[in-house]
C-alpha cells in the first residue's frame, strides 16, 4: 500500500537530487506530472516546516540544510561501520561487480550500502532498493539467520508472486534453498527476481545487526564464477572483521 502525499514528498526530493537547481512551481507541477493545486499545497506545507525555500525572490524553491541535519542524526544513530564500506569496495575491485550490504525491511531486503561495477553491462542498484527476501540471494542470507518462528512470520507477509521460472513458490522451496546454502556454504540465486541476474551473498556479522553482503551481475559473467565470488566474500569479510566490530561497539543494543 502507497501513502500519495507520502510518496509525492519522496519524489519531490529525488527530483530535486536530480535536477540539482531551484524549481518554480510551475516547472515541479510539469515535470513531475502533478495538478498545480496540489503542487502548492505540498510545496507551501514543505516550505512553512522549514524544508524549502527561496534562495531568491521568484526564483524557484529548493531543499534547506535542514534535509541534511536532520538525515545525519537518523544515520549517526545506526550507522554502519566505515569498514563496512571499505569491505564491499574491496570486494567490487576484486569481483568486478556490484557488491551491497543489505537488511531486512519486512518482506524484502533494503540495499544500506552500494558499491556499483565499472562494466557497461552491469547490475544497477542503489541504497534504499529493495528486492523480495525470498527470491534473491541476499535475502536468504538473512533469512538464515533467523529463529524458525521469525522466518515463518516473513512467510506469512509473502505474496509469493511469480517473477521467474525459478522464483521460490512456496515456504518449503524457500526452506529448501536454506539447507542447500548451509551445504554449501554460501547462498546464490539465478534470475529468480530480474532476468539474467546472478548473485552470491554471505551473511555479514556486525554486531548484532542481521545483515547480508551480496555480489550480482549478469548471468553470463557471474554463474560459473559463483564458488570463487563467494570464496572472494568470505576473505573479506574475515580480514575487515575486527575494524567492523570495533566499528559496531556503539550500536544501540
Amino acid at each position: 500500500m502507497s501513502v500519495k502525499q507520502a510518496a509525492n514528498v519522496l519524489e519531490l526530493l529525488e527530483y530535486f537530487s536530480q535536477r540539482r537547481r531551484p524549481a518554480t512551481l510551475a516547472e515541479i507541477s510539469d515535470d513531475l506530472g502533478w495538478p498545480r493545486s496540489s503542487t502548492f499545497n505540498l510545496v507551501g506545507t514543505i516550505v512553512e516546516k522549514g524544508y524549502l525555500y527561496e534562495p531568491r525572490p521568484r526564483a524557484g524553491y529548493y531543499p534547506t540544510p535542514r534535509w541534511l541535519k536532520l538525515v545525519q542524526c537518523i544515520s549517526d544513530a545506526e550507522p554502519l561501520p566505515e569498514a563496512a564500506h571499505r569491505m564491499i569496495a574491496q570486494i567490487a575491485r576484486e569481483t568486478g561487480e556490484t557488491t551491497a550490504i543489505a537488511a531486512l525491511s519486512g518482506p524484502f531486503a533494503m540495499f544500506l550500502d552500494v558499491v556499483e561495477s565499472g562494466h557497461s553491462v552491469r547490475y544497477h542498484a542503489q541504497v534504499g532498493d529493495r528486492v523480495p527476501a525470498h527470491a534473491s540471494s541476499v535475502g536468504r542470507a538473512i533469512l538464515a539467520q533467523l529463529p524458525p518462528d521469525g522466518r515463518q512470520a516473513i512467510y506469512r507477509k509473502l505474496a509469493f508472486e511469480r517473477y521467474s521460472d525459478t522464483t521460490p513458490m512456496d515456504v518449503e522451496a524457500i526452506e529448501s534453498e536454506l539447507r542447500q546454502a548451509q551445504e554449501r556454504g554460501y547462498h546464490q540465486s539465478c534470475s529468480e527476481y530480474i532476468p539474467d541476474l546472478a548473485g552470491v551473498s554471505l551473511p555479514l556479522p556486525i554486531g548484532n545487526r542481521k545483515l547480508s553482503v551480496v555480489v550480482a551481475g549478469p548471468v553470463s559473467r557471474c554463474l560459473d564464477r559463483r564458488p570463487r565470488t563467494a570464496e572472494t566474500i568470505r576473505r573479506a569479510i574475515a580480514a575487515h572483521d575486527v575494524d567492523l566490530q570495533a566499528g559496531a561497539s556503539g550500536e544501540p543494543g
